[in-house]
């Protein structure tokens, strides 16, 4: 028997279609495993959270990006298939509109779909040698300071060789997916998903002189912070959160398992991104 997830934002909206669609994959005799979206919870990364089961034939996202994203968390390293249906504000993971759901899943269920693999980042805390914590994320990582916390000093280092100390409100190392989240928010360029890459954008920095940069996809990045460090938070694509310090040396590199997500037939990645930034009059 074909089984099928769908992860649901708590919205009424998005819970009303997902009845209807439940029940409509039900009348063609397939399994649904339905879950509600998790909301973030910023204070506890070191808490076991639950797998989707490994013999799910994909998933559909009936939510925004955080929906997505809480998905894709959900879906861990299995290669699961995933397509997003927008319910959300922006929804750049999103890859139809509730009007289109019935269609597409039709066409999924016979086959008639295509996929792309986005990369994740593989990211490690390490205390005194040991493995605090380790995840990876499609968009990002975060670090950011308290409100009331001086400026945060983020050593960093390329392949062990030192690049830079950070001195700002924090860091963000997105992937080209993530280049349009936070990191685009804090100034970031916009990186095409196929483009291999990771970028570092720092949040509000002290010298001027640091811009976000790219660096090549296969470079390991090594992140301290300065000595007395306090009120530092490291984020995981905003759905878990890990309060960190100076004895906290965190890893980050390209994961192993990119994500695979569900491309409808002609959909092209440029009139997403024109239409969700609004571009040459579009609208979201």
């Amino acid at each position: 028997m074909i089984k099928i997830g769908i992860i649901v934002k708590t919205d009424s909206r998005a819970g009303s279609r997902a009845d209807e669609f439940e029940a409509w994959l039900k009348a063609r005799n397939i399994a649904v495993i339905r879950k509600e979206s998790i909301l973030p919870n910023r204070g506890h990364a070191d808490q076991l959270h639950a797998i989707a089961p490994p013999d799910l034939s994909c998933v559909f996202v009936l939510g925004g990006d955080g929906t997505f994203l809480s998905a894709v968390r959900w879906i861990g390293n299995q290669d699961i298939p995933i397509l997003g249906v927008k319910f959300g504000e922006v929804g750049f993971l999103a890859g139809i509109v509730a009007d289109n759901l019935f269609d597409v899943a039709e066409n999924i269920l016979n086959g008639i779909y295509s996929t792309e693999l986005r990369m994740r980042l593989l990211v490690t805390v390490l205390r005194k040698g040991r493995v605090r914590f380790s995840e990876t994320v499609l968009n990002d990582i975060v670090i950011n300071k308290g409100a009331l916390a001086r400026l945060a000093q983020i050593k960093t280092y390329i392949d062990d060789h030192y690049l830079t100390t950070y001195r700002a409100d924090g860091l963000i190392v997105s992937t080209p997916t993530g280049s349009t989240a936070y990191a685009l928010a804090a100034g970031g360029p916009v990186i095409h998903p196929a483009v291999p890459g990771i970028i570092m954008t720092p949040i509000c920095p002290f010298t001027l002189t640091n811009r976000p940069l790219v660096v090549p996809e296969h470079v390991r990045i090594k992140l301290r912070l300065s000595r007395g460090a306090s009120d530092i938070m490291l984020t995981f694509d905003g759905q878990a959160g890990l309060d960190i310090d100076d004895k906290d040396e965190i890893i980050v590199c390209k994961g192993a398992h990119p994500t695979r997500i569900i491309t409808p037939p002609g959909q092209q990645y440029f009139d997403i991104l024109k239409e969700k930034l609004r571009w040459s009059g579009s609208r979201v």
